[in-house]
């Protein structure tokens, strides 16, 4: 099973294409206003383009409204939503028949009892993402720079697709991978030169680090059904 890559917070020509050429499997555009990394909807449309095809493009919202995800959809026609913020299991479903478009729901993990959140969105969201609690006083859900314990992702049911994100980058990816064994990564400030500005060569960086660490490691679990 090929591990998904999905490089996130993107706003450049040279990121998206640094992110492609590195062999990225999804792409991500966040739409909230306190982030570094927020992106217009004319832009977004924009950068999608150059990815169609290529990588599944990712719309990031946090519990936003009906109106502003019709607005991203109509816009920019994303392969996927990803919900970042309190959205309940309802209101993923309600995303979900509204738009007729997988969604991906995001979890904040700090320790073992966080995980257990996950329950009541089985069967409705499409795939998880599990990041790291923010740090004290941050306004951003995610994008912090900060992790969390990696293995308490190996108790998770296999049948569980999901993305690890949270504090990754070239020099610990390993370490990441070896301990969680994800079927797909997701990576934003850790490819950054500052906070919301992408830096091609640290993209490349982390692709080159990601496989040398795929050489040394068993493929990345199967997902069962």
């Amino acid at each position: 099973m090929t591990l998904d890559i999905k490089i996130c917070g993107l706003k450049t020509d040279a990121a998206i294409d640094a992110a492609l050429a590195g062999g990225a499997s999804h792409v991500g555009f966040i739409f909230f206003q306190k982030s570094p990394r927020h992106v217009s909807l004319g832009e977004a449309a924009r950068l999608r383009t150059r990815a169609k095809g290529k990588a599944m493009a990712v719309a990031v919202t946090v519990d936003a409204d009906d109106a502003m995800l019709d607005a991203i959809v109509s816009a920019m026609s994303p392969d996927m939503l990803q919900l970042h913020g309190k959205e309940t299991p309802a209101r993923v479903a309600e995303v979900k028949a509204r738009f007729g478009l997988p969604v991906m729901k995001a979890f904040s993990v700090r320790d073992a009892a966080d995980l257990d959140a996950v329950a009541p969105y089985r069967g409705i969201a499409d795939r998880f993402l599990f990041d790291a609690k923010p740090p004290k006083g941050s306004d951003l859900p995610g994008g912090n720079g900060v992790s969390f314990d990696w293995r308490l992702l190996a108790a998770l049911d296999p049948s569980l697709d999901y993305m690890l994100s949270g504090g990754l980058n070239a020099g610990n990816i390993a370490d990441a991978l070896r301990q969680a064994s994800p079927p797909g990564i997701d990576i934003s400030s850790g490819v950054e030169s500052a906070p919301g500005v992408k830096d091609p060569a640290l993209i490349a960086k982390f692709f080159e680090a990601v496989q040398t660490a795929q050489a040394g490691l068993p493929a990345p679990r199967e997902l069962t059904s």
